[in-house]
């Protein structure tokens, strides 16, 4: 019996809605002023930067340069809580931000830029999700981390790529039939490791969804000695090839575990950065984004990624721009979904943080 059923509604962005990737061109002089600048500023304003594996090598290095984490989204969330700064500067995109005010009320959280989304988060409206959840009472709804607070406010669960197969499995054991959103590749894969019956909203991120399976399988012929790591929000074809499916940090994990010198990635290409920290001996390549004749929109980089910079984290710092602001009727909905999932790892001894969504 088939088991996935799927909305009419196609979610996934259009070209014409992805912006272009910018990349911020700094001379040595110009990086070290700037770095040096924040620095100053992160002193004065109680602040620390809490960067995603995604996003630019200058933003990763500060932040471990200057006290602060590079990491997962709900890591980041989590360390920001931990942390003694009353000002969290989130370096990554909108809903990161947004999950580190949910659980963090009491603290700023500022971002380099406002405008840095997320196709899955676009993807997903919260008044229309909330309404296509309305033609499924009798259905549990989970989404995944990369949503809005109003998504998560509007659901039972929320789960990363790293505990998605084991809440769902969980809930599989419950008898619950259930709504998915918004990343139908990764819905596709939960459902296919656990065999839930599962409605899934059709969403995509942008970035996983132009990786190639049959010119994957051409590069890994012609690379025979490398390991594939492949992000589970890719697309079935692309994951059948894959040595190792994971999470962010499951795969740079894996660099560091595997034996091979030689890998193949499926995610964007920001995490190269910590890749050749954990191992700087070993080879990384990109996993393919386009066919033949073919273009890709994102090769492999989230453009809303590449929107955070040096220079836009200085001036939203020193001027105190670009907050995050979440109403309290949200942050307290939308922390259920967030606690069930961090309430199921501590039963189940599983390490959630660090081990987490794109």
């Amino acid at each position: 019996m088939n088991n996935i059923h799927t909305p009419a509604v196609d979610y996934r962005l259009p070209p014409d809605r992805v912006p272009e990737t910018i990349t911020e061109n700094l001379t040595d002089v110009e990086r070290t002023s700037l770095i040096d600048r924040i620095s100053g500023l992160l002193k004065r304003e109680n602040a620390v930067v809490v960067a995603h594996y995604y996003t630019d090598p200058d933003l990763q290095r500060l932040a471990d340069e200057t006290g602060g984490y590079v990491s997962d989204s709900l890591d980041m969330a989590r360390f920001g809580n931990e942390s003694e700064a009353s000002t969290l500067v989130v370096c990554g995109v909108r809903f990161m931000g947004e999950t580190a005010k949910i659980l963090n009320p009491e603290k700023r959280v500022l971002m380099p830029d406002l405008e840095a989304t997320c196709s899955l988060d676009i993807g997903c409206p919260a008044d229309q999700f909330s309404a296509f959840c309305d033609q499924y009472p009798d259905r549990r709804v989970v989404v995944y981390a990369n949503t809005s607070a109003a998504v998560k406010a509007r659901a039972d669960w929320m789960v990363t790529s790293g505990s998605a197969v084991d809440v769902v499995r969980h809930l599989q054991t419950q008898g619950e039939k259930l709504i998915w959103a918004p990343d139908m590749y990764l819905g596709d894969y939960v459902k296919t490791q656990t065999g839930a019956d599962m409605v899934l909203w059709q969403g995509s991120c942008i970035v996983h969804e132009e990786f190639k399976g049959a010119e994957l399988q051409a590069l890994k012929q012609q690379h025979p000695d490398a390991m594939v790591l492949v992000h589970p929000e890719s697309p079935a074809s692309v994951i059948q090839h894959a040595d190792l499916v994971g999470s962010t940090t499951a795969v740079i994990n894996a660099v560091k575990e595997m034996a091979a010198k030689k890998f193949i990635v499926a995610t964007d290409r920001g995490i190269f950065y910590k890749m050749r920290q954990a191992a700087p001996d070993k080879e990384f390549i990109e996993a393919p984004t386009a066919g033949k004749s073919a273009t890709c929109k994102s090769c492999a980089h989230c453009p809303w990624m590449a929107m955070n910079s040096l220079d836009k984290l200085a001036h939203a710092l020193e001027h105190g721009k670009n907050e995050i602001h979440v109403g309290m009727d949200i942050i307290e909905r939308a922390r259920v979904p967030i606690k069930r999932l961090l309430d199921f790892s501590r039963q189940e001894n599983q390490e959630i943080y660090g081990n987490n969504d794109a």
